[in-house]
């Protein structure tokens, strides 16, 4: 029986989380990459947001990270318009109410959000060009849900728009230095200790 395999991808933004569609958009498929047939990604990142992106042959690996008896965490650097304050930081972790399907409201599990003054994640910061009269913030959520666009909506729910969404963990498995499109393959030790299945 053939191994599975693991792989790291840091997703660029504007790129769909998958492999086949009926649309005409960008894929994981269309990098230049040969990955093994099977293979799928853990879990999704919207098309404008980016970042770690994990794929595997291992059709298990899902079940166990999202639908197992202990939340698992992911980290999320985001980049929002004006200024962040501290009371405003304090809401978003205690939880806060946004949108979800039909009409009804989600109040989120509570999570930790800090203030970063200048990211050292992520080699590429750059973004829309900005007024220069307009400020933004980067700040970090770490959460063990997500739901219906969640960070996007919380950002929104405390008056804060969205500029950037750049997931930089999963559990202990970081984007680290990897470039936007790179695909690094790892172990699938190393890829369950990390994530701690």
């Amino acid at each position: 029986m053939q191994e599975h395999r693991y792989f790291i991808f840091n997703k660029p933004i504007n790129m769909v989380s998958q492999f086949v569609s009926s649309h005409q958009v960008p894929l994981i498929g269309s990098i230049d990459f040969d990955f093994p047939e099977g293979t799928h990604a853990i879990g999704r990142l919207d098309k404008n947001s980016e970042g770690l992106l994990l794929l595997t042959t291992n059709s298990k690996v899902t079940r166990l990270l999202f639908h197992g008896k202990e939340p698992h965490t992911r980290t999320y650097l985001v980049q929002v318009i004006n200024q962040m304050k501290p009371e405003t930081i304090l809401t978003l972790a205690n939880g806060i109410a946004i949108s979800a399907p039909e009409g009804n409201k989600y109040i989120t599990t509570p999570c930790e959000v800090k203030l970063v003054n200048k990211p050292s994640y992520i080699q590429d910061l750059t973004t829309k060009k900005l007024h220069e009269n307009v400020t933004n913030s980067w700040i970090t959520i770490t959460l063990t849900e997500g739901k219906f666009h969640q960070v996007r909506k919380m950002v929104a729910a405390v008056k804060h728009k969205c500029l950037r969404l750049i997931r930089i963990s999963i559990e202990d498995i970081e984007l680290g230095d990897i470039k936007p499109g790179e695909v690094k393959e790892v172990t699938e030790e190393y890829f369950f200790e990390k994530l701690k299945l």
